[in-house]
């Protein structure tokens, strides 16, 4: 996924947070990367021209882990807006297949983290610590620093 922000629109996003109990998978933006290197990131990308963002997220996580989850069928769990992206995040509990880095051009590793990982992970907005922790400890999340 590459962000754009030249041109005056803002660029539509979306994430899947994949939960599995006690632990939830992250990936490794590659240090090389021009928007948001090195850190650990939630898989997902760019809604195309004309595409229902719902089934933008089926497709990235097909592309970049190579499973397959259900259309989400509900609002997403947290927006992140600013002033050249809007990201929609859904938390995803169930798909078929094992996720895998299927997008190393994207990713240099994925991986799962419990909440005691969390504390010493660079990611990629403020935002996603406290939310990350919610969903592992299943507290409602409401939002936080950079989310609207």
């Amino acid at each position: 996924m590459t962000i754009s922000a030249d041109g005056p629109e803002r660029v539509q996003i979306v994430t899947g947070l994949l939960r599995d109990g006690d632990r939830v998978l992250l990936c490794h933006r590659s240090p090389g990367r021009r928007w948001y290197p090195d850190v650990w990131d939630l898989p997902g990308g760019h809604v195309e021209a004309g595409e229902d963002p719902r089934q933008s997220l089926v497709r990235e996580l097909r592309e970049e882990l190579g499973i397959t989850a259900s259309k989400p069928s509900g609002p997403p769990m947290h927006q992140f807006r600013t002033a050249t992206i809007d990201m929609r995040i859904w938390l995803v509990d169930s798909w078929t297949g094992t996720p895998v880095n299927a997008a190393p051009d994207e990713h240099d590793a994925v991986a799962w983290f419990a909440t005691a990982d969390l504390d010493g992970l660079r990611l990629a907005h403020e935002s996603h610590h406290a939310m990350l922790t919610a969903v592992l400890d299943q507290k409602p999340w409401t939002g936080g620093a950079g989310g609207q």
